[in-house]
């Protein structure tokens, strides 16, 4: 039985639900009058239920898919405007349990490296990210009890936090780690996290334990409850995600905003933020044998109707994805991207060799965090760099009344300049900077609200006597 609130993995990701969602989808994905009544109700900007965004997904007239593209991006520009998030993947430790069948972390994987960062090496990953420009990071670690217990987690953000080295500083620490107990989850957000992310892979029960056949991942129930535990020890934040090819993009596509609506029906508020990334090839791992790869064309399509569907959520995207996909992606909702990547152990103070590799995924936007943001710059977007949220205390439903209220134009707009103002004084090119400041000044023009203009312009003027870190 379906139940949006219900505390129980079936209930609330209930299979049947899904599968009639799939046939409703199926059965009207013609009906021009239904689907138009859809984009018409998702403009008014109050998002849409499953099934009315699974039916979008399966609309099959062209002229009313541009349309939901040209909705997804104004929606996107009403929320988020032109600005994009960056930040950095950190990976802690590759040691792992489960046997993950898509992931070359899995317990039996005896060709990749196995590797493990002391607090000093971290610290060294931490400088190296500093100096590149980098503010916000996202911890990764494989599921191990002995290599990667708790106590190594809350001690590598400490570590993190504790490093102010030239005028760099990580200002937060998104986390993205095995499920866990309410009582851990509540020494992370007693450690000062920002976002606990944990991706579902599929929904799909079968499927989930066929691809997870061992380890302690392979209970469904409690790694797809495991956000309501977060929330319950108070992390409000939390970001989902599936890894679209495991399963057909179809159910996991539901499932997804299926879970986005039971946040809300249990806890007051949605995810945080939504990822979106699809199945690539890793050290022992071939696309060939995931079937359900998803195409460039219905990977734009759900995101573009991610971002109608949960209007007030962020959408990341990773370095798995190209260059040209990016680009595509970032127009129809994408509000947050890594940059200057890796997906080793560490390796960003010292490039890893060859011959040791300790990635999670092969990357495929392969560009310094330099060349994105000139090449964000290049389109428009401002890169941005800011944390003031997190450290103000607009989290959970204290963010999303900011979003939904239109004010996060008087707080996020200037708090972006701000850090990119920093990062253009601290880190940029020659001609990053000049563009970076060009867009500055056009985009504190279009500041709202008068006082905050003032105030912003003042700062920027300040970052360039060398303060740094300001925010409204």
């Amino acid at each position: 039985m379906y139940k949006a609130d219900s505390k129980i993995a079936e209930e609330f990701i209930n299979h049947q639900e899904i599968l009639d969602t799939m046939s409703y989808a199926e059965t009207h994905k013609s009906n021009r009058a239904l689907i138009e009544s859809l984009i018409d109700k998702a403009a008014r900007c109050k998002g849409l239920t499953h099934r009315e965004a699974a039916l979008l997904l399966e609309c099959d007239q062209p002229d009313l898919i541009e349309r939901i593209f040209r909705l997804a991006e104004e929606i996107k520009h009403k929320f988020y405007g032109n600005r994009i998030v960056m930040f950095a993947p950190l990976y802690l430790s590759n040691y792992c349990v489960n046997g993950c069948v898509y992931c070359p972390y899995h317990l039996k994987n005896k060709t990749i490296a196995r590797k493990k960062l002391t607090q000093e090496e971290i610290r060294k990953e931490v400088i190296a990210l500093q100096d590149m420009g980098h503010k916000r990071l996202a911890l990764e670690a494989g599921e191990d009890p002995l290599h990667n217990p708790i106590e190594y987690i809350l001690e590598s953000i400490d570590t993190i936090y504790s490093i102010k080295h030239k005028n760099g500083a990580i200002r937060r620490v998104n986390v993205n780690i095995a499920a866990t107990t309410v009582e851990n989850y509540r020494r992370l957000k007693d450690a000062g996290i920002g976002t606990y992310i944990l991706f579902q892979e599929t929904y799909h029960k079968e499927n989930y334990e066929a691809l997870h056949p061992t380890g302690p991942k392979s209970k469904y129930a409690y790694h797809t409850e495991a956000m309501d535990r977060a929330m319950e020890a108070g992390i409000d934040d939390v970001g989902l995600g599936v890894l679209f090819g495991l399963n057909t993009y179809k159910y996991d596509f539901i499932g997804l905003l299926m879970h986005a609506e039971h946040l809300e029906a249990t806890f007051g508020v949605g995810p945080h933020t939504i990822s979106v990334p699809r199945i690539c090839p890793a050290d022992d791992i071939s696309t060939n044998d995931f079937p359900n790869a998803v195409s460039d064309d219905i990977f734009c399509r759900i995101v573009a109707i991610i971002r109608i569907a949960v209007p007030y959520t962020g959408m990341i995207i990773s370095t798995r994805e190209s260059v040209a996909t990016r680009s595509k992606v970032l127009h129809l909702g994408i509000s947050q991207i890594s940059g200057g990547s890796r997906t080793s152990v560490g390796g960003y103070a010292t490039p890893e060799p060859k011959e040791e590799n300790s990635a999670q995924f092969d990357i495929s936007d392969t560009r310094t965090l330099d060349e994105v943001v000139n090449w964000l710059l290049d389109m428009g977007h401002i890169p941005s760099f800011c944390t003031a949220c997190y450290r103000a205390g607009r989290t959970g439903d204290r963010f999303m009344s900011l979003v939904k209220s239109g004010q996060i134009a008087n707080c996020c707009a200037p708090n972006a300049l701000m850090t990119l103002k920093e990062y253009l004084e601290d880190y940029a090119s020659a001609d990053t900077r000049a563009k970076g400041e060009v867009l500055i000044q056009k985009e504190l023009k279009h500041i709202p609200n008068p006082k905050i203009k003032e105030i912003a312009a003042r700062n920027l003027k300040e970052i360039i006597e060398g303060k740094r870190d300001f925010r409204f």
